[in-house]
Order: C-alpha cells, then structure tokens, then sequence
C-alpha cells in the first residue's frame, strides 16, 4: 500500500494536469470556431466573386479556394504568434559577433583610425602658395629737372603690383612629420585591435554572468520543486494524523525559502540580461535568452610559451611601442624644425614709366628663441610613453601569471566535483527522500541533505564560471585565444 501522503501528491498533479489539459481543448475549440467562420467568409466571399465571370462554376471550386485561404491565414497567424512569444536564444558567438558590429566602443577605435589617417594625409601635404596683388591710381608729382610732365599726354596712370611666395620645408622636418604621422596609424590598428581584444573578454564574462544566472534560477526552480512536493507530502501525513502540525509549519517556512531563492535568480538573470545587452548596443533586446557551456581548460596550456607570446604579440605592448616610435619621431621634428623654412618669392610692378620683374628669398633667423620648450614638452612625452609601456608590460605579466594559476587550481577543484562528489551528494539527498517516505527520518533530514546537495550543485556550477572566466581574461592577458 502506498504512502497516503504521496498518493494524494501524485492526484493533485493529475487533477492540475486534467485542468490544464481542459483549458487547452476549450482554447482549441475558440480557434476552430475563428477559423470555421474564416471558411464560411471566404466561401462566401469567392463565390460571390466569380459568379459574375463564370456562373457554371462548382460548388467545389468554391469551397477549394476558401480552405485554400484558410489554411493560408491559419498559418500566418500562427508563425506570427509563435514568433511573437518564443524568446530568441543566442549563443556565445553570435552576442560576440553583434557586439563587434554594434558596441560603440568599436565605432570610437575606428573613428581614431580615420582621425590619424587624414593626420597622415596633412604630414604628407606641402605648404601652398602666397599670392599678393595691390593696384590704385598714381599721378606724377616730381617730373624733374627736365619737366617731362608738360610732355605727357596724361598726368595720372593706374598703378599695380603681384607678389607670388612659395614656402620650401627643410627635409629633415618633413621627413620627422611624415614618419610620426605613420606612427600615429599604426598606433591607432594596434588600438583597434586591443578594443576588440578586450571588448571580447568582456562580452565573454557578461556571457558566463549570465549563464551563470539562468542554471542558479533553474536550480532554484528544482529546489522548490522539491521542497513542494516534500511539503504535500507533510501536509498529507498532517491531515491524516500521521506529522503534528508543527511538520507542516516547518515545511511551508522551507518553501518560502526556495520562493525567495527563485525570485532573486530570477531577477539576477534579468540584471545580467541587461549588461549583456548593453555590450551589443541594445540589440538583443530585454526578452532573450542564451545558450551554451562553461568552457574546459585546453590542453598543452603551459606558463612560458604563454608569456613568450603575451610579450611579443599582445596589442596593448604593440601600441605602447609604436606610441613610443611615434614620440621619438615627433622630437626629432622639433629638432629639425630649429632650421628655418625658406620662402621663395616673385613679383611684378608696373608703375607710370617704369616696370620690373623681382625675386627674392624670405629666411627667419631663430636669433632669440630655437624652439627650446617644444623640445623640452616632446622629450618628456617621450619619457612618459616609456614609463607607460614598461607599466603595462609588468601589469600584464602580473595578470598571465595570476590567471594561469586561477585556471589551474580551479580545474583541480572541477576535477573533484567530476570524481563523485556530486554523486555522493546526489544519492544521500536519494536516501534521505526515501527514508522519509518510508517514516524512518525526520523532515529536517530531508531537508538537511537537500540544502546540501543544492549547495553541492552550486559549488559545482561556480567553479565551471570560474574557471570560464579566468580562461576568458587569461585570453586577454595573453593577446588572443588560447
């Protein structure tokens, strides 16, 4: 004879299955009646369409055209509910990829990029010409010993003059600006790179967060399963006189626990959903979901070859160096541009009795100042970009060994859990469930073992996030996947 408790449990169930399946038939029965007076519409509605063209025309035509119709309208109507109400689910790529394509932080490096190539495009220029044209009335005021004035048909003449100046740069300056324009592009695609680097690791840790989230509420979701049915039983042996009241109090205290978990996973998912949305420039939207693992440690993952390749390709040294190139280039143009440019000049003069052709050169002499705090202000730039790179250098080191000995002892702590620690855990929450059917324990029993094998399980999912998310930013310490 069976547990009464269990088996008033079990015809609870089927009574709330009988009741959901009764909605379901009364739900199917409206829709049949929408599409029913669909047919009879669009019966109606071909059949007076064609009468006018063909007044032979079947029965059956007509009656073919309208479930021809119906069918269509039913299954538009459905694919468009179905697609309103299922959530769409993305994987760990996908968010990646959209966050490439939409995340502004992306649209800021490219912007950068485009900054330094017309910075490049001004380096490579060369200065344009000065034109200068003056013209007015002259009229003769002197005619000298001679007095050639009375001899003149006109007293007055319109006077002009033209002026073209040609600036020459000194080599040296252009070729200095010219090469630390260069260096300004490239620093700018190692900055690409490095956004999309560290945009990347971040998406990735958003990503775990969330899932994170959803196994914690799907968990907290089985917990209260469990505590539910465990408390219908209570409530069972309670009404029967097996329990004293005190077990059924003790037993609904339990299940406003597990409600109170459910609601904060719930709302955790949601905040975490949100953060990933934000990565992806809104696109995801508030109603999706994800889909994917935790990610295992990879093989052949040793200390030094990481470290080899963090200090040779990661992006951030990359820039860091062609910063500092950059600095260098843009001190040896302040060093040049001690030599002063040289400008080429030509004009033109017609004047009442006499015109002329000139050509001149125009060269400042740097006799008080020779550029002495520009030097001074590009030299320290210089400096600090070293400083910069040797900080950045050591902060990475620092971050591949820590992460590569976060990875390690948690794929030690995985490998425990994989041993038969969640078995155990697992088969003692069995036991105790089976005992208290069979009245040999108490309901704290159960209680005590399900508390642990819940623990057991979440213990077992943190570190399957830990060790994701070390591997994630142990990526970014490195410059790249593993």
């Amino acid at each position: 004879m069976p547990d009464s408790g269990l088996y008033e449990a079990l015809c609870a169930c089927r009574d709330a299955q009988w009741a959901d399946s009764k909605f379901m038939v009364d739900k199917r029965y409206r829709t049949m009646n929408r599409i029913t007076q669909w047919s009879r519409f669009s019966e109606e509605y071909a059949r007076g369409f064609f009468v006018a063209r063909s007044r032979t025309a079947s029965t059956g035509f007509f009656s073919m055209i309208a479930l021809a119709a119906t069918c269509t309208m039913v299954l538009v109507c459905s694919t468009t509910h179905a697609a309103g109400n299922v959530p769409e689910i993305y994987t760990l790529e996908g968010i990646v990829q959209l966050a490439l394509e939409h995340n502004p932080t992306m649209a800021g490096a490219q912007g950068f990029i485009d900054q330094q190539r017309g910075q490049q495009t001004v380096a490579g220029s060369y200065p344009n010409p000065t034109v200068t044209g003056n013209t007015g009335v002259g009229e003769i005021r002197d005619a000298g010993r001679a007095d050639i004035g009375q001899s003149l048909a006109r007293q007055s003449l319109t006077e002009y003059n033209a002026t073209i100046g040609q600036p020459l740069e000194w080599p040296g300056m252009r070729a200095a600006r010219q090469r630390a324009a260069d260096a300004g592009v490239a620093t700018a695609n190692s900055g690409l790179t490095e956004t999309r680097l560290n945009l990347i690791a971040q998406v990735k840790v958003a990503f775990y967060d969330l899932l994170l989230a959803q196994q914690d509420a799907s968990l907290a979701r089985q917990n209260l399963d469990i505590v539910d049915g465990v408390a219908r039983i209570v409530k069972a042996r309670v009404k029967s006189g097996e329990a004293p009241q005190f077990e059924a109090i003790k037993a609904e205290v339990e299940v406003l626990k597990a409600r109170q978990q459910l609601a904060r996973a719930d709302n955790s998912v949601r905040i975490n959903r949100v953060v990933v949305d934000t990565y992806t420039g809104g696109i995801l939207g508030l109603s999706y979901s994800v889909n994917g693992e935790f990610v295992g440690i990879p093989k052949g993952i040793h200390l030094d070859p990481l470290m080899t390749r963090m200090l040779d390709q990661h992006p951030t040294i990359q820039r860091l160096l062609q910063s500092v190139e950059q600095s260098e280039w843009k001190l040896e143009f302040e060093r040049q541009s001690r030599v002063p440019n040289v400008t080429v000049n030509g004009s033109y003069w017609r004047e009442i009795g006499r015109e002329a052709w000139q050509g001149g050169l125009s060269v400042p002499i740097p006799t008080w100042y020779r550029r002495q705090g520009e030097i001074a202000s590009a030299l320290g730039t210089k400096r600090r970009e070293e400083a910069e790179l040797l900080r950045a250098r050591n902060e990475l080191v620092r971050a591949v060994h820590q992460h590569y000995q976060d990875v390690r002892t948690t794929a030690e702590l995985i490998e425990v859990f994989d041993k038969g620690l969640l078995k155990q855990a697992q088969e003692a929450l069995r036991l105790a469930q089976f005992s208290f059917q069979q009245g040999a324990s108490s309901l704290l029993e159960v209680f005590d073992a399900q508390r642990v094998q819940r623990q057991i399980q979440m213990d077992y999912v943190q570190a399957r996030y830990d060790l994701s998310v070390s591997l994630a930013r142990l990526e970014r310490a490195v410059g790249g996947t593993l």
